[in-house]
């Protein structure tokens, strides 16, 4: 039988414990779920023997995240199309402003931690975002602390090599193109659309093979322009409610009709959008409702 202290211990650090999950699995749902199992192991623990609370918890939901992941590699291979991470809904007020909290659960970084094995995407949460001890981050992941050293260099290399590297965007500049964004997508002003994408612009979209939706990446301004002139036209948004949200830290846009269209993530650098990512599968929309904290 859970205690009080038990409840209050892992309640006061749930957003850290989400949070750790969620760049490990990139599901919110999932992390959930880990959590639930988590806190039914830690209701068991006798809190005597318990030196660092922090410490003991974040490595439970290390282990419990890595089993999960584990177990659905093998449904991610079998997935249709482009396999993105579940968007999560931010809380505005949320006081973590950290800037690199911020980025590291944004949509671009999670694709790139979908590139790391399961063990060098956990030890790089946990030392590279959290700044967890060596010591601490072995326990979690069952490996002796030389090699989770070697690992943890060998994934801080793997992600700088491919992290895109940009100055900081304002706020203002951020809210600007997105509203210019949204009325050149609306009234159908192709030119106003090509002058706020970078020619190499991406459009990912995640279906998962359960709506309509582009089964490989669009490159090229010309060619998002195109999708997204086709996805926005008047007649088609008719029915539909559009929303400005931030997921992931990221401008984000919700589409609403009897039920969540889609979520479209607008990733910005240097004055020009350079990614969009449209979640369109209709169980990873039902992920994106209350909005979430996040903490280190």
């Amino acid at each position: 039988m859970s205690t009080q202290a038990h409840a209050e211990r892992f309640t006061l650090l749930r957003p850290l414990l989400f949070t750790i999950v969620y760049e490990i699995l990139g599901s919110a749902t999932e992390s959930d779920d880990v959590l639930q199992n988590s806190y039914l192991r830690w209701a068991e623990v006798d809190l005597a023997t318990v030196r660092d609370t922090k410490s003991y918890l974040a490595q439970l939901v290390t282990r419990q995240a890595l089993n999960s992941l584990r177990t659905s590699a093998r449904r991610r291979e079998d997935y249709i199309g482009p396999w993105l991470p579940e968007p999560l809904l931010i809380d505005e007020n949320d006081p973590s402003a950290d800037v690199l909290l911020a980025e590291s659960v944004s949509m671009a970084m999670l694709v790139l931690l979908e590139t790391l094995t399961p063990d060098e995407r956990a030890v790089f949460v946990l030392r590279e975002v959290f700044g967890f001890g060596f010591r601490d981050i072995a326990t979690a992941v069952g490996k002796s602390v030389t090699t989770v050293r070697q690992v943890a260099h060998r994934a801080r290399e793997h992600v700088q090599a491919r992290r895109k590297r940009f100055e900081p965007f304002d706020a203002a500049d951020t809210a600007r193109i997105t509203e210019q964004f949204l009325t050149a997508a609306a009234t159908g002003d192709l030119d106003g659309l090509l002058s706020l994408l970078a020619p190499d612009v991406t459009w990912t979209a995640d279906s998962g093979g359960k709506s309509t939706a582009a089964r490989r990446p669009v490159v090229a301004a010309e060619k998002v322009a195109a999708v997204l002139m086709s996805l926005f036209r008047p007649e088609r948004l008719a029915d539909l409610r559009m929303e400005r949200v931030n997921c992931n830290n990221t401008p984000a846009i919700v589409i609403n009709g009897e039920r969540m269209e889609g979520v479209f993530l607008i990733e910005m650098a240097d004055g020009k959008i350079i990614n969009f990512y449209a979640i369109r599968n209709p169980d990873k929309l039902l992920a994106v409702a209350a909005p979430r904290r996040i903490s280190r």
